[in-house]
């Protein structure tokens, strides 16, 4: 039977039962990334500009008006930044605790789902694996069955459990691979947006406490 002429049904009975989970993984790690990339379109942000907005609302003593600026971003940068203007008339340890704070809510939101990610780019390689070891058994088994029965072993008859071997293996790769590329990516612009936020804030926290 040719792979490429068979239909994914096909390949996936062929695969047997460690397919399964694989496909699982596959669709939760589709929505995952799905939505990450809708969060982070989201989120976008010219950080320097808005900061250059607060910053010139501060330094004409527009408090309130910088607030309210904040208030109608709704944006993790923003809630930071309120968060340090509501101290403004503090000493710079308390400006830079209250941003810490706002920080210890925004960031984990902002990288929920990474590590679901990173497991499942981590956990299809095993299954694939997994899947090749019960296709090896499952042949194995054949061998030992058809010479119990004085039956001469052909291919055919390993031919289901090498096909469950391999295909599993290949369908682990084929999850895996692409999970993993995209969780860099995704790491990589979640570092550079959490980047931005810690230098808007330092920003604001040098301007308050001037």
């Amino acid at each position: 039977m040719d792979l490429y002429k068979m239909s994914l049904w096909q390949v996936i009975l062929a695969g047997g039962p460690v397919m399964w989970p694989i496909i699982l993984c596959s669709i939760f790690a589709a929505a995952i990334i799905l939505e990450k990339f809708w969060y982070l379109q989201k989120i976008k942000i010219d950080t320097q500009e808005f900061l250059n907005t607060i910053l010139d609302k501060m330094k004409r003593h527009q408090v309130k008006e910088a607030l309210e600026a904040c208030e109608k971003k709704a944006h993790p940068i923003s809630r930071i930044l309120k968060a340090g203007i509501l101290k403004y008339d503090r000493p710079r340890p308390q400006i830079i605790e209250a941003i810490e704070d706002a920080s210890l809510y925004e960031i984990p939101g902002i990288e929920k789902n990474l590590n679901a990610l990173a497991t499942i780019a981590h956990v299809t390689p095993l299954l694939g694996l997994l899947g090749t070891v019960t296709g090896m058994v499952r042949a194995f088994q054949m061998i030992q069955a058809r010479n119990a029965s004085l039956h001469p072993v052909s291919p055919a008859d390993l031919a289901g459990g090498i096909w469950e071997a391999l295909l599993t293996t290949v369908a682990g790769l084929c999850v895996a691979i692409p999970v993993f590329v995209a969780y860099n990516y995704l790491v990589s612009r979640i570092n550079r947006f959490i980047l931005e936020m810690e230098k808007a804030s330092t920003e604001l926290v040098n301007f308050l406490s001037e």
